[in-house]
């Protein structure tokens, strides 16, 4: 098992990866949804924009580079909307 800053780097790469492809999959599902299931998939889709948003707010404050994350080729407003 790693430990320390690598497994933190780590965790921080693959959970930022995760997101980002689980965000695009939920705004791809909004945009295919109709009916009763338009509401829910619009917001799930809008989570994701506030946790990946979040996410690059909080590496600006704390001076980690979005490339560490994972999230330096995704722009919530333009991506995620």
């Amino acid at each position: 098992m790693i430990r320390g800053p690598e497994a933190s780097a780590n965790y921080l790469r693959d959970l930022g990866h995760l997101l980002k492809e689980d965000a695009l999959e939920a705004k791809r599902d909004a945009e295919a949804a109709s009916g009763e299931d338009a509401a829910f998939a619009r917001g799930r889709s809008l989570a994701y924009y506030e946790v990946i948003s979040l996410m690059q707010q909080q590496a600006w404050v704390f001076g980690i580079p979005l490339e560490e994350m994972s999230l330096a080729d995704i722009n919530p407003d333009k991506d995620l909307i």
